[in-house]
């Protein structure tokens, strides 16, 4: 145990120092913005991806991700960060940073396989005095049964040789107002020296760490977090499809209610879920909670209600074209924004893309117009030979309606309002009314 002790003092004290090389597995929408800010403050950061292309692309300079600046990749290049795709190399890291996907299966069920998969391909070469440390979202007790079981199967003693926790990933890309070193952050570790250890490392880049008992309790944190929004942007969808049935404008119901400075949190609605945390998390707690008999009753139920928001979508738009003597089939239809959020080019789950294939499948012809996308990616479920249309008078007019799917600053919202002959707005840009504007 004297062993474990003074690991533990000489990690704490060479992480003070920012003498650890920081190993970050994954340079996505996570890793990267936490690889520059470990390489800000001084340390040594060490990028593994199974990704050749993107390797290289930071190996130069480059972010394929809009909202990171190629100066900030660049800067970090110079200050000895290096992309790799050899897993060898994990015995360079002092901390082994794991910020994979952790998607749903087609049956709804969490798929830990690109989080298994690094790990497995990590532990030949891992060694006493590493940490691990798993930030992606999932269910309570994986970092339990699925990381600390397999560490300890390789002959580490964990919490004396190599140090676990659990520290949930919270970035909001697009988001001025927080950066990764301002947004706290939460820490679980699977013993009090894991946890110890963890709380050196992030407190180290992070204004503010929030240590928790357990890997189990920082997972379930992630959760509620995600929850919430899940189970509230339902709630409001709901509220939306009530009120607009009752010729109410639920913005600005949700803008009124929004002035009660006390307890009431504005959320509005929109064309769906989209994002890699809203739609898919929840998921991670419903199906683990069958393990213990139980139904998560208000998850499943915001799921369905936000899941078949494109489908209403797309009842508005039916019914706007009917009124004016048009059917679907065949219509020119342009889709505003695919990205799943406003000013990011993140297009994870977005409900625009559910939205572009119901057009398609109904017979419609179908554009999309997003500054952030120009070209439509390649994605594992979704594809389209397409590219982004400039936004002018004649094109506008040339379509027979077209769809606020995203609303994006960059959008010259006069220019749609004056130009095109159908608007379904989604997102509530237009408040006041106007003919050829149609809320959904």
């Amino acid at each position: 145990m004297e062993m474990g002790n003074s690991r533990l003092d000489n990690l704490v004290a060479r992480i003070d120092a920012r003498d650890v090389t920081i190993g970050i597995v994954g340079m996505g929408y996570v890793g990267q913005p936490l690889a520059l800010r470990f390489s800000e403050v001084g340390f040594r950061v060490l990028g593994f991806d199974i990704d050749p292309v993107k390797v290289n692309l930071l190996n130069s300079g480059r972010s394929e991700i809009e909202h990171i600046k190629d100066e900030e990749i660049e800067k970090a290049v110079q200050n000895g960060f290096e992309a790799t795709s050899d897993m060898a190399r994990a015995s360079e890291a002092d901390t082994l940073i794991i910020c994979v996907p952790t998607p749903l299966n087609k049956y709804r069920e969490p798929d830990l396989s690109y989080v298994i998969s690094s790990l497995e391909a990590l532990l030949p070469f891992m060694r006493a005095g590493q940490i691990v440390s798993l930030e992606s979202t999932t269910y309570p007790g994986t970092t339990e049964e699925e990381i600390v079981t397999r560490v300890e199967a390789n002959g580490f003693v964990v919490g004396e040789d190599i140090f676990v926790v659990y520290s949930p990933e919270r970035e909001d890309p697009g988001n001025k107002d927080f950066t990764t070193r301002t947004i706290p952050k939460v820490v679980g570790g699977h013993t009090e020296a894991c946890l110890e250890v963890g709380n050196a490392l992030y407190g180290s880049v992070i204004d503010s760490v929030t240590p928790v008992s357990s890997t189990k309790a920082a997972e379930m944190t992630k959760l509620l977090e995600n929850i919430h929004r899940a189970v509230n942007i339902g709630l409001i969808n709901e509220m939306k499809i009530v009120a607009d049935r009752m010729g109410i404008d639920i913005f600005e119901v949700v803008d009124a209610a929004a002035t009660k400075p006390f307890g009431f949190t504005p959320y509005y609605p929109g064309p769906g879920l989209g994002g890699h945390c809203i739609p898919i998390d929840p998921f991670y707690l419903t199906w683990k909670a069958r393990e213990y008999g139980l139904h998560t009753r208000f998850i499943e139920l915001s799921g369905e209600i936000n899941r078949a928001m494109p489908e209403y979508v797309i009842g508005k738009l039916v019914k706007a074209l009917n009124e004016r003597r048009k059917a679907l089939k065949g219509s020119r239809v342009l889709v505003l924004g695919i990205a799943y959020k406003k000013n990011v080019d993140d297009m994870r789950e977005s409900p625009s893309v559910e939205i572009m294939e119901l057009l398609r499948d109904a017979g419609a012809e179908v554009s999309y117009s997003d500054p952030h996308v120009p070209v439509f990616p390649r994605m594992r479920e979704h594809q389209f030979e397409l590219s982004s249309v400039a936004l002018t008078q004649d094109a506008l007019a040339g379509f027979d309606a077209v769809i606020m799917a995203t609303d994006h600053e960059r959008f010259d919202l006069d220019l749609i309002l004056s130009h095109s002959q159908l608007i379904i707005d989604s997102r509530g840009v237009y408040r006041e009314p106007s003919e050829n504007v149609v809320k959904a």
